[in-house]
């Protein structure tokens, strides 16, 4: 059975994009081939800096015919609605059959719809999937109002070996493509998949981002073991050369020894951020003076002039690193910190240095809730943690920011609790970050990201769908991971109304407290949903446990969560739930009916059945048993005293009739219903849980 070939030539695609684009062509694709009714053995895309191509196998020459049956008018319809129904659909009376339905007998008649060739669906389907293909930026480029990633040069598209004819951005499709920019052909022709591959090999081009990955990976690997040497392996720079090179050509290169006294954090920073080029080190695991670069080009003289090229690159990159280091170990900190008042944080909340004001004074109050805690390095880390947004270093290499500050506290002299402060503070910036794990770390980190949440939702730049400009949704995550990762028990809500005190000196604003302040922990409580939902944890019982009342300790909060849990899966937790909805639907269907709640206590003297009277014993017991453990903390044990509650519901609902005749007693069991929601309300809000 044929394949389709389909390659789209451009220029240079950001390695950043070229995953996702793989993965949208697919789908798109395939999403359309089943409503074309196509079938196919299976679906291959592949990527280069130049070329996206997908290649689809065992594709049929021509759709299948399918039979069309359409429904008519009935029977003793008018003669005119059966002869509008034949001209609709071009058919005569001959080819109608008469059936019976369940509204009588209805005209109905089938038509055979004749399949079209595959390729001119082709012809008119893939212009539409290349307009629909989703880029995150996309350019217009010429005269022409398509827009694609970089300017199309050309489009390969064959199937069964024959050209597809189509115009997409104002190229016409073709079955000639390029190779490698200088090593490979302008162009050459291509018949199928198999040709394809193996000419554009020829022409220096390694197809498959795998491929170039093993080679960059097995060939850098090899250069550093010949020197005795480890290599510093980066996945993300990895991928990054992947997409950077058609023929990827690892070499190694050197740099002056000398700039090791510069730290380390900056040489990988000069060497991986700017150049791409990989971190080297020796036996002990120090930085070595030598760095491995991947060429795009294989030359005469074994890359001896790209290597000498690169090296002078990075020489002049290094030597500003040096010099920006030694500028900026003659100043101080505090120094520094005076700089920060010129610097805007956001034009509503001023400068980095009112937020430096306020992490501090946030920092001190946190320190009450985190054991071991120094409050003197909590407010010294906090004091420093953002000069080194200053310096000169930073200035050039913003990702150091954290890090330089760390490195020139210790310069200055001060502790390590509050120079590797400086440096965690800004973490964790992902769910894959590192939760810092010191206390003077965890203080400032929290007080940082508190401080940010507080100050954006109170000048109204929330998140909003899936803008989320300011990360406010990964800085409450970091929050999140901070506190249950160290086991933290913090009342957020007083921490951040706290915060909030500390904006309103210099910011007037018409939402109270307590509306700003709820706000926040519904977006906490959003956050920890999702959060929890990826480790396999249900999001229905934090919404029932955040209902039941005022929670904003978020490891309260999960314990509670996990004591529910547990409840749940056991017998007793899920038959008690089945008896919470039975009475609750019956309390919704007799409130509705009678227009009045039954939340007035119960009369004792109206149970006439044993069943309500133990029920109601039991319910007063088990209701003052759950208050003492929800007052110790002890929310297992409160999942034990109400699963007490299971046996006499189940004889409630075997042996008394609710509805009964009797409108006094009716009215009483009502009531007693409603208490025994209250009682299992009083942890948890059963009528959110799911399932």
């Amino acid at each position: 059975m044929p394949d389709l070939l389909l390659e789209l030539f451009s220029e240079e695609i950001p390695a950043r994009m070229q995953t996702s684009a793989c993965a949208n062509l697919k789908n798109l694709f395939v999403n359309r081939l089943g409503k074309e009714r196509l079938s196919f053995a299976s679906v291959q895309t592949f990527v280069t800096p130049r070329r996206l191509c997908i290649v689809i196998n065992d594709l049929p020459k021509k759709q299948p015919d399918i039979e069309l049956e359409r429904k008519g008018p009935k029977a003793d319809a008018p003669k005119s609605a059966l002869d509008g129904f034949l001209k609709s659909t071009g058919v005569t009376i001959e080819d109608c059959t008469l059936k019976e339905t369940p509204k009588g007998r209805v005209w109905f008649c089938s038509k055979t719809e004749i399949g079209s060739d595959t390729k001119s669906v082709f012809q008119d389907l893939i212009p539409i999937i290349l307009q629909d293909l989703p880029w995150p930026k996309s350019m217009r480029w010429g005269s022409g109002k398509q827009r694609w990633v970089r300017p199309l040069h050309s489009i390969l598209c064959v199937f069964d070996e024959e050209v597809v004819p189509f115009n997409f951005a104002g190229v016409s499709s073709g079955n000639s493509t390029q190779g490698h920019r200088f090593m490979g052909s302008d162009n050459f022709q291509i018949n199928n998949f198999s040709d394809y591959r193996e000419k554009l090999f020829s022409e220096k081009v390694i197809l498959n981002p795998l491929d170039r990955e093993t080679l960059i990976r097995d060939g850098a690997q090899k250069l550093v073991n010949d020197l005795n040497l480890t290599l510093d392996m980066d996945d993300v720079l990895l991928t990054e050369n992947v997409g950077l090179n058609e023929w990827p050509v690892p070499l190694i290169g050197s740099f002056d020894p000398l700039f090791l006294s510069v730290p380390e954090e900056v040489l990988v920073s000069a060497m991986r951020s700017h150049q791409k080029y990989f971190a080297i080190r020796d036996s002990d695991g120090n930085l070595a003076p030598k760095f491995i670069l991947i060429s795009n080009l294989e030359t005469a003289d074994g890359g001896k002039a790209i290597i000498s090229g690169n090296e002078r690159v990075l020489r002049a990159r290094l030597s500003d690193a040096r010099f920006f280091w030694e500028v900026d170990l003659k100043t101080k900190l505090e120094i520094f910190n005076e700089d920060l008042q010129k610097v805007i944080f956001q034009a509503k909340l001023g400068s980095v240095g009112d937020k430096i004001e306020r992490i501090t004074s946030i920092s001190k109050t946190l320190c009450d809730f985190i054991p071991n805690s120094n409050i003197k390095n909590a407010e010294r880390a906090a004091h420093l943690c953002k000069a080194d947004l200053v310096t000169e270093m930073v200035g050039e290499f913003p990702d150091l920011q954290g890090i330089m500050g760390s490195h020139y506290a210790r310069a200055q002299g001060e502790s390590d609790q509050v120079a590797s402060a400086i440096a965690e503070h800004y973490r964790p910036q992902g769910p894959s970050d590192q939760c810092p794990s010191s206390e003077t770390s965890i203080v400032v980190a929290l007080a940082d990201k508190i401080d940010t949440l507080v100050g954006f939702f109170l000048i109204d730049e929330k998140p909003t769908g899936s803008k989320d400009p300011y990360a406010l949704r990964r800085a409450a995550l970091g929050i999140i991971r901070l506190i249950l990762e160290n086991q933290l028990s913090i009342p957020l809500g007083m921490i951040i109304s706290n915060s909030i005190s500390e904006y309103e000196k210099k910011i007037t604003n018409q939402i109270s407290l307590e509306a700003l302040t709820s706000t926040l922990l519904e977006f906490f409580t959003e956050r920890l949903k999702v959060h929890l939902r990826e480790k396999g944890i249900r999001h229905d019982l934090i919404s029932a446990v955040f209902a039941a009342g005022f929670e904003d300790d978020l490891l309260r909060l999960l314990s509670r969560v996990d004591a529910l849990k547990a409840f749940l899966d056991s017998d007793d937790g899920a038959n008690l739930l089945i008896a919470y909805r039975r009475a609750a639907n019956i309390l919704r269907i007799e409130e509705t009916k009678d227009k009045k709640s039954f939340s007035s206590k119960t009369n004792p003297q109206e149970f006439t059945e044993q069943a309500e009277k133990n029920l109601m014993n039991k319910i007063n017991s088990i209701s003052e048993q759950i208050g003492r453990s929800l007052q110790n903390d002890d929310f297992r044990g409160a999942m034990v005293s109400m699963s007490k509650l299971r046996a006499p519901v189940d004889d409630f609902f075997e042996q008394v009739k609710v509805n009964d005749s009797n409108l006094s007693l009716r009215e009483n069991r009502l009531r007693l219903l409603f208490n025994v929601k209250i009682a299992m309300d009083e942890f948890a809000d059963f009528s959110l849980v799911q399932g």
